[in-house]
């Protein structure tokens, strides 16, 4: 294993420091362990609080969309780990306006159980939660069971339309109901070309053969729809677009986002081939490509690969999504 890392036990820690130190006046801590940090003008009076969270490995997922138009406060786990209901519930106190929470995270087991019982704790102390999950990757689950799929970086385009409806000062219903709809509209999927090795066991998530590439891989290295001999950018590009087309339902005329995302150790350049493929083929159905977004959204420490998501776009959603933002990870 070749990591720039001290302790693999101090790795999280030492990269919020990192963080911490990097963004004082974007970014703050608000429990003694620092795993719960808030945008520093938290909390802003009459407005609804996003809070999100999840395993550390991401960046820039999760912390990464905490700012302005975007979430409120996060709370930050182990690599790959849920972070504490205790810690979920320091980031929710910290960014209470009078106008409730809302909870806007992925959709895995442990987060699910440690939000739902920091939801309860919030609720005992008088604070209004509601919750939305991330449930994009189409790899995951097939439609009839869509509500039991994993989230991956779809997640990006519920932070920004969410967090543009709270800096608006929407109620929390109209702020949750701006996240929903965007996840309805949203679909994604990945491949993956080499694992991921955990800081603290030293080897890798899982083995590829040489040559070989993983369809619909997950952000944890989680099995895709299939292993197959590596392709070509373009046939790469087809599977990714095919799928998600055929779950989405694109149609001639539609206005889409479109986002091309490295998983870790993919140059940009391969990123750039890929949504040179894409966005001809978007062109030949007859879609507008309202906003691309290429680069690294949502990654998995340093696996190879990328991630295509596509969020079919109303007037709604596209004046959520160019409303300005500000993070240390993201500005528009």
């Amino acid at each position: 294993m070749k990591k720039i890392i001290n302790a693999p036990a101090a790795f999280v820690d030492e990269m919020l420091e990192g963080v911490l130190a990097a963004h004082p006046d974007m970014l703050r801590a608000v429990s003694p362990d620092k795993r719960a940090l808030v945008r520093t003008d938290a909390p802003v009076a009459g407005h609804v609080g996003i809070v999100t969270g999840g395993g550390s490995g991401h960046l820039p997922v999760f912390l990464g969309y905490v700012g302005l138009g975007l979430c409120s406060g996060v709370a930050i786990g182990n690599v790959f780990s849920s972070p504490s209901a205790d810690q979920i519930l320091d980031a929710t106190r910290s960014v209470v306006g009078g106008a409730g929470v809302l909870y806007l995270y992925g959709n895995y087991g442990g987060d699910v159980m440690n939000f739902d019982l920091a939801a309860e704790m919030a609720e005992a102390e008088g604070i209004r939660t509601a919750t939305v999950l991330v449930a994009d990757d189409v790899a995951s689950a097939p439609p009839e069971r869509a509500e039991s799929r994993r989230g991956v970086a779809g997640m990006v385009f519920a932070f920004k339309c969410a967090g543009a409806a709270a800096e608006a000062g929407e109620d929390l219903e109209a702020v949750a109901e701006a996240a929903r709809h965007a996840l309805a509209n949203t679909r994604s999927m990945g491949v993956g070309l080499s694992p991921t090795i955990l800081p603290a066991a030293g080897k890798p998530t899982f083995e590829l053969a040489e040559g070989e590439m993983e369809v619909g891989i997950g952000i944890h290295g989680e099995p895709g729809k299939r292993r197959a001999p590596l392709e070509p950018a373009d046939a790469i590009a087809d599977d990714l677009l095919d799928a998600i087309d055929g779950d989405l339902g694109l149609a001639s005329g539609d206005r889409v986002a479109v986002m091309v995302n490295g998983l870790g150790a993919t140059p940009l350049e391969e990123l750039y081939v890929l949504y040179r493929r894409i966005y001809a083929r978007l062109a030949t159905k007859g879609l507008t490509v309202h906003r691309p977004y290429i680069g690294e959204y949502a990654t998995s420490l340093e696996m190879a690969g990328a991630s295509l998501t596509i969020m079919r776009l109303d007037d709604r959603l596209t004046a959520l999504l160019d409303a300005p933002a500000r993070s240390p990870f993201f500005r528009q």
